[in-house]
């Protein structure tokens, strides 16, 4: 049968073609956030198989397989690489309609040069044969990020973590792909669970040097992080939260907070939300003082099913969109920020598609001028991550600010095989200007709009990123 997968994947017309060709398919890939280990960066990792590579850490096809049927076993248990293997080549083809689909032959193909659909019986042929490649030097982590062309690589981190393998990554000239920290303090707003929430405070202290014993000293901390992290080459922060936080509070509310969690109290919801909106806000500050980028991952609600989070742990599988109010939190912090002419460089994700007008004319509220695009409504993320979703972002974006200094795609992922998913946005986004341009809509002008099409597939990340 014919290809699937062919030069004109999801280009439905000449002026597509002609965009994602001439202005779009050859830039370099800028994956300003992602989940990939560094560790096997910094060690070259050479993976043991497809398996390995491909599903492990997967939750997107994780869900398809359990939706699917497949025994737990062939997940996340103990079944040989090559069951769990076996068990996602029968569940693709039950993936048509699904970005899995979409994105496991884009994958195949552009890795590994296979150009068949996945399914029962093809899977030992395919197997065999990525095998023997990952088997090759080329394949490696490192050989496999520049045979994607990338250029840069912001990885998510703790600010306990002591970055050694960013470190080596910078010492070695071999390498000379940017793989850089990205400052994740989520943890810093756990306090609803003391326990554990002290168990990460003797990490903090530990990797600061300052004994953490009140608030004060909290923040001491974790600016001594940031500063660490600033070093080593950091410029994004990240946070990903059902809603920023932006209560009233006053400074001796935050202490007697902090210092019941230190003694092993519970706090109740609003004491939580009062101390997260202090802690949020000063790492807002901190960011802005040093020139980084803030981005805030919105609206999930994580850990749905209890009984599979004590099993497996997080990020299993088993979030979903929340439908939270988001707009009267956001704006305050936001203003709160920028009332003090704090307010830094800012990406906002939305996984609810109902926000997604709400996201787009709340950054027109903070643009300043001072920086094109300052304030951005962060590429569709997770759950929307796929072609329906792809365009409302855009098309959201278009209708109510500017597409024209939109800053583009990321991966969001733990697989070093899911940089073809800049592709993937990049002929999504190359098919709906042209059809645009073909209904009259957009002028049809390749050079207007082609610098357009490589300066959000590149030039503004580029620009936008201090790296």
């Amino acid at each position: 049968m014919p290809a699937f997968i062919t030069n004109d994947f999801l280009l439905q017309n000449d002026t597509a073609k002609t965009l994602y060709n001439n202005y779009a398919k050859g830039l370099p890939i800028i994956d300003y956030h992602c989940h990939i280990p560094v560790k096997d960066i910094a060690n070259d990792t050479q993976f043991k198989n497809l398996t390995h590579i491909w599903l492990y850490g997967d939750h997107y096809k994780w869900r398809a397989m359990r939706t699917a049927g497949v025994d737990e076993k062939y997940i996340t248990g103990r079944a040989t690489d090559w069951e769990k293997f076996l068990e996602w080549a029968k569940v693709v083809p039950k993936t048509l309609g699904n970005p899995l689909y979409h994105w496991t032959h884009l994958e195949l193909l552009r890795y590994f040069g296979i150009d068949e659909l996945l399914n029962e019986k093809s899977a030992e042929r395919v197997w065999k044969q990525c095998n023997e490649l990952l088997a090759k030097p080329e394949f490696s982590a490192r050989g496999i990020i520049k045979k994607m062309n990338v250029e840069v690589v912001c990885t998510t981190d703790d600010p306990v973590d002591n970055l050694e393998y960013h470190q080596q990554l910078a010492e070695d000239a071999s390498f000379d792909v940017k793989v850089l920290p990205a400052f994740r303090p989520d943890k810093a707003l756990g306090i609803g669970n003391p326990g554990e929430y002290q168990k990460w405070l003797d990490k903090l202290s530990d990797a600061s040097g300052l004994s953490v014993k009140s608030y004060e000293d909290l923040l001491a901390a974790l600016k001594q992080r940031h500063d660490f992290f600033h070093e080593q080459g950091c410029r994004l922060s990240d946070h990903g939260m059902e809603t920023v936080y932006a209560e009233e509070y006053t400074e001796g509310e935050i202490n007697d907070i902090f210092s019941k969690v230190l003694n092993g109290k519970s706090v109740d919801a609003q004491q939580q939300r009062k101390f997260n909106s202090a802690v949020l806000y000063e790492m807002g500050k901190m960011d802005h003082a040093k020139g980084w980028v803030q981005q805030y991952h919105l609206g999930a609600i994580r850990n749905n099913n209890s009984r599979m989070y004590r099993t497996l742990g997080p990020d299993t599988g088993f979030d979903s969109m929340g439908d939270f109010d988001q707009s009267r939190a956001l704006s305050k912090f936001l203003d709160r920020l920028d009332t003090n002419d704090q307010l830094t460089k800012t990406i906002l994700y939305n996984v609810n598609p109902v926000h997604n007008a709400l996201f787009a004319t709340m950054i027109g509220n903070f643009q300043d001028g001072s920086v094109p695009g300052k304030m951005q409504f962060g590429s569709a993320w997770w759950f929307l991550d796929q072609k329906d979703g792809i365009e409302a972002q855009l098309r959201t974006l278009a209708n109510m600010g500017l597409l024209s200094h939109f800053v583009g795609m990321l991966t969001d992922s733990r697989s070093f095989l899911s940089y073809p998913r800049h592709e993937y946005f990049r002929r999504v986004l190359c098919n709906m200007i042209g059809e645009d341009i073909e209904k009259g809509l957009i002028p049809a002008d390749m050079e207007l709009v082609g610098s357009m099409i490589s300066d959000i597939c590149h030039n503004n990340a580029e620009e936008y990123f201090d790296f």
